[in-house]
């Protein structure tokens, strides 16, 4: 064990994750660069997938906590297609409560604004702290911080769903509960991007981002079809499995994610710099000039919040993603509720089924994420891709209130182009937006300051994800309409304030353009010097 002191295997061997070293044992040797890279992948994505159906939970429960239409229930229809057939209602089988009796003190009068409140205090304890996730993260073992923050959650949801059994009508107790549950929350976004930086640098970009990405739709669409198959057996059952497969997946995390090369004793493959594509001029692809040049001097050591904020284009970014994530999680958090208060051809579904059927707007944020990198990339241009979705948004936003409620077709359909385009800019701004900023040339790749930048651009973010949902329980009460108009409203905001960014994009287009025709012109092959 102590003959070869110089080499530092068994330091580095005994760093291993205890996962990993069982691989290792079975395998009877040690694993690739790539092996571990795609180890690293599923593990986070996994890691994430189970946050976001841990989170989507209470979205699916609402209607049947404060079940405000009194035409729910009674006239509730079974709609005749396989993926949403379940019975309207069925009695649980140990405890006198039925979907459709609500649970105080979201029963009352001002019951959604109750549900607004609480999701506020989620949301808002969440953007705070990923706010200092970021920076504690980068001070501690990324592996043991994300063990914590999921268990910590898959703790904090079954304390919710515990009040079912427990027979907890005390609106403070869930208040309290979910705030603990949105800190340990804001643990995995920061850390799954620090741990993929680690290991992909900067070939982390539009289309492998957006694929990447789906594990928010993921997770979203997972947690929506566990909630909605728990809640005729009673709604904390809705809370604990969720809860219970968060903490399952958190101990994956702490037995097979390696953070870091080093950690491992890996050999970096030189790809990330070597064969990252290169302009003519030496510019990376997928980083335009404008945005991301810069003078700016960054440190060697974790990049602190004021200078983080300066980097060239974290800021317009994250503003942006204020707005989109205000759209996004007002969705995620009230879909299930507005589909089953509103007919659908003069018809209402039951509180199962409309969460199953609001699995659909995650179908197409899968989509969005994955067709706006791809757009992205192809156009080299991550501002003019993010602003146009967002454009976009706003008339699918008007069709889906308009028309949605003609036919279940149409809904369904409405609700997968309004996801595609609600979901592709934000999927875009918190990946390869963030890739491209997290590791700008002053930062000397420093996988710190990528978490910090992935924090404060995301940490923005969540405060509109906490005010879109909170608004929307107290506007809904009077009109849907309204909340519509404020999400289109929010949209177009976001769009716009990326102009500065998209103009510069354009700009630095049109220049490369001129560059181009100006190199080319003497030459026999234009076409060809074109379609580089």
């Amino acid at each position: 064990m102590g003959e070869m002191p110089e080499s530092g295997y068994e330091t580095t061997a005994q760093k291993k994750p205890l996962g990993i070293r069982f691989i290792e044992w079975i395998k009877k040797g040690t694993l690739s660069y790539k092996t571990y890279q795609v180890i690293v992948l599923v593990v986070t994505f996994l890691a994430y997938a189970a946050y976001h159906a841990a989170r989507k939970t209470t979205s699916i429960v609402k209607s049947a906590l404060d079940p405000a239409s009194s035409k729910l229930g009674s006239t509730a229809k079974l709609w005749e297609i396989n993926y949403v057939s379940q019975p309207t209602e069925r009695k649980p089988i140990t405890l006198p409560w039925a979907l459709g009796d609500g649970w105080a003190p979201f029963d009352g009068a001002n019951g959604t604004g109750l549900l607004g409140e609480v999701d506020l205090a989620f949301l808002a304890v969440y953007a705070m702290g990923m706010y200092f996730s970021g920076h504690l993260g980068d001070r501690m073992n990324l592996r043991i911080f994300l063990t914590i923050g999921m268990v910590g959650t898959g703790v904090f949801t079954s304390l919710f769903g515990a009040g079912y059994w427990a027979d907890i009508h005390n609106f403070y107790y869930f208040l309290a509960v979910q705030m603990l549950a949105g800190l340990f929350q804001s643990t995995g976004w920061p850390s799954v991007v620090a741990v993929v930086g680690n290991w992909c640098g900067k070939k982390k970009r539009g289309l492998i981002m957006g694929i990447w990405n789906a594990h928010t739709s993921i997770g979203n669409i997972s947690g929506s079809l566990i909630a909605a198959a728990m809640l005729s057996y009673g709604w904390g059952w809705s809370f604990v499995v969720p809860g219970f497969v968060i903490a399952f997946v958190g101990l994956l995390v702490f037995l097979f994610l390696p953070v870091n090369p080093s950690s491992v004793g890996a050999d970096r493959v030189e790809e990330d710099e070597s064969s990252s594509p290169k302009k003519s001029n030496g510019e990376e692809v997928g980083l335009t000039e404008p945005l991301l040049s810069s003078g700016f001097k960054g440190k060697q050591e974790a990049v602190g919040f004021i200078e983080a904020w300066k980097i060239p284009g974290v800021a317009p970014f994250a503003l942006c993603l204020f707005f989109s994530k205000l759209v996004a999680y007002t969705f995620l958090y009230w879909l299930p509720f507005y589909i089953s208060h509103t007919a659908i051809d003069g018809k209402y579904l039951s509180s199962g089924t409309a969460g199953n059927l609001s699995t659909l707007f995650d179908v197409g944020g899968v989509v969005g994420g994955i067709l706006a990198g791809h757009i992205s990339d192809r156009l080299n241009a991550r501002a003019i891709t993010a602003a146009g979705f967002m454009y976009c948004a706003i008339p699918a936003l008007y069709f889906y209130r308009s028309y949605g409620n003609v036919s279940l077709t149409m809904n369904i359909v409405l609700m997968l182009i309004t996801g595609m385009f609600v979901n592709g800019p934000y999927a875009l701004i918190t990946t390869a937006v963030s890739a491209d900023l997290g590791t700008h040339s002053s930062l000397k790749g420093n996988s710190r300051a990528l978490a910090t930048v992935t924090a404060i651009i995301d940490g923005t973010g969540s405060v509109g994800a906490a005010i879109g949902p909170l608004l929307t329980g107290y506007i809904s009460a009077t009109s849907w309409s309204a909340v519509f108009t404020m999400l289109m409203g929010a949209a177009f905001v976001a769009g716009l304030l990326l102009t500065k960014l998209v103009i510069a994009e354009v700009g630095a287009k049109i220049a490369e353009s001129s560059r181009s025709q100006e190199s080319s012109s003497p030459s026999s092959h234009p076409v060809a010097e074109l379609d580089v």
